[in-house]
């Protein structure tokens, strides 16, 4: 039991910094300025991680590479924990392969936040500050969709569309993680 709760606790701390390395990322690459609400915060988890990593890693055009590896050295280090946790006797092989689908979840899943604080907050307070950047954010995901799905009733079903396509993503991810679990604690 005190196993996953330290599991649970690493993975919500991870995961938490990790996305905002992803989301500082995806804000640069989108050219989203970081003089908002949204910009400060990710500024103030990623900057002890990112900082240090552009000294070695420096940005390839519009893409910071230092925020994306900073990401997966989060992940890395994670399952590098929590595999030396349940033993760490064998499986060292599948532990980069688990940091990346525990990146890929991660981006999956700060997708779907996104795109539920977008729609929640365009029905709610579409003139809030950070409606304005969650739009930025979401319409490179949502535009394509709207191109194949039509308004219906004059109501835009694009972020229903993107939101299950997600979910389904991330339930074949699991589904790759697990097997990739099963490799780590059949090794054991």
């Amino acid at each position: 039991m005190l196993l996953q709760i330290f599991s649970f606790l690493l993975d919500v701390v991870v995961g938490l910094v990790s996305g905002a390395c992803l989301l500082r990322l995806y804000m640069q690459a989108q050219r989203i300025p970081f003089a908002n609400p949204v910009g400060q915060l990710v500024f103030a988890l990623t900057d002890w991680i990112v900082l240090p990593l552009r000294k070695v890693l420096p940005s390839k055009g519009r893409w910071d590479i230092s925020s994306l590896a900073g990401a997966f050295l989060l992940q890395l280090a994670q399952m590098l924990v929590l595999w030396l946790l349940i033993g760490g006797l064998g499986g060292i092989v599948a532990v980069p392969w688990l940091a990346l689908c525990g990146l890929a979840k991660v981006v999956l899943s700060g997708l779907v936040g996104i795109l539920l604080i977008y729609v929640i907050l365009s029905w709610v307070q579409p003139y809030s500050p950070i409606y304005g950047v969650l739009q930025r954010l979401s319409d490179p995901l949502l535009r394509p969709i709207r191109k194949v799905v039509p308004l219906i009733g004059g109501i835009d079903l694009s972020a229903l569309v993107a939101l299950i396509g997600l979910q389904v993503a991330l339930m074949v991810l699991n589904h790759v993680q697990a097997a990739g679990l099963l490799l780590v604690a059949g090794a054991l």
